[in-house]
């Protein structure tokens, strides 16, 4: 599970795991943490760790078009074994500002977390890709 997890990135998904525990007001952080399957589509976007350090709650897509919100298993995914020897990789790459609400929701229209990636990168970099014209005669 090391190679899964730093302890800055578990320090991070604990503390938001304490925060959503306590019931926090507005509680919903961005993803903290990406996982995915290298010869497949499964990807999982964590923002909590429980206090037993192994749950984990965020944004689950198994590739089958109903990406869900919910709790997986850390030490699951990292049990997991794929064809030649690979396994469940963390994308060392990922970060993100954005809710993990967005996320869901994104992801839910598109179909994926892939394209929900994509759509939500795109919206940073141009929030209002067909704006309407001004009304302004200037």
């Amino acid at each position: 599970m090391l190679d899964l997890l730093t302890t800055k990135l578990g320090a991070v998904l604990l503390a938001n795991g304490a925060a959503a525990a306590r019931g926090t007001t507005g509680h919903d952080p961005a993803p903290v943490v990406k996982f995915f399957n290298p010869m497949g589509p499964a990807t999982w976007l964590a923002t909590e760790l429980d206090a037993d350090g192994d749950t984990l709650f965020g944004l689950a897509d198994l590739g089958f078009g109903c990406p869900e919100l919910g709790s997986f298993s850390l030490s699951e995914i990292a049990a997991l074994r794929l064809p030649f020897g690979l396994t469940i990789e963390r994308d060392l790459h990922f970060s993100s500002d954005v809710p993990l609400s967005r996320w869901a929701d994104a992801a839910r229209r598109t179909g994926t977390i892939s394209a929900a990636e994509q759509m939500l990168s795109r919206r940073a970099r141009d929030p209002d890709p067909d704006p309407l014209p001004s009304s302004d005669p200037r």
